[in-house]
């Protein structure tokens, strides 16, 4: 009993860890972006920061998968598995729905993963179906997976993600590239 308590503790120990670490330096990276390139696209005050906000909340719903993808961080996710992890960004929607969060954030959040193409998900919403906020949070979003340190692989450098991003053009909003862009390449 004593050990199994103690694995308990050293399981809770790593769940604190990778949240509280890995992901809010990922939503602090995509808030700042999305406020920045929210800003570059000339969109008024308030929406840049509801942009912020988003950005920071973006992968919330994580939180209620923890117990389920934690340990599998070297491990590549099965099929069953993948059906889960993109429930997050629905599980954040409905954990913050009834929080006094803006349309705005919301629905940047619930839409995140959408690709431009309509290949997203969780709805295969394509091209101004996808709500702005969330074609902002997806090239955001990517620019920061991919320039971080993953368990499984080493950061990209900022030349190598552009022409990741590049070769996953269909994927995004080009308004929206293109003015994450000059954001990206005005801060180096």
């Amino acid at each position: 009993m004593e050990t199994a308590q103690s694995e308990t503790v050293k399981s809770t120990d790593r769940i604190l860890d990778f949240d509280l670490s890995a992901e809010l330096n990922h939503g602090v990276v995509v808030s700042n972006l999305a406020y920045a390139v929210a800003v570059e696209m000339g969109l008024d005050e308030e929406f840049c920061y509801q942009m912020a906000i988003a950005g920071m909340l973006h992968d919330i719903g994580k939180l209620k998968l923890t117990g389920y993808i934690n340990g599998q961080e070297r491990d590549p996710l099965l099929i069953e598995e993948l059906k889960y992890v993109r429930m997050h960004s629905s599980l954040g929607y409905e954990e913050l729905k009834d929080q006094g969060y803006s349309d705005i954030v919301l629905q940047s959040i619930l839409y995140h993963h959408e690709n431009y193409d309509g290949s997203g998900y969780p709805s295969n919403l394509s091209e101004n179906s996808i709500p702005l906020g969330a074609r902002i949070l997806r090239v955001c979003d990517v620019y920061a997976a991919l320039s971080s340190d993953r368990p499984y692989r080493k950061a990209f450098d900022v030349s190598t993600v552009i022409e990741l991003m590049i070769d996953e053009i269909k994927n995004f909003d080009m308004e929206v590239f293109l003015a994450f862009q000059r954001v990206v390449h005005n801060n180096e």
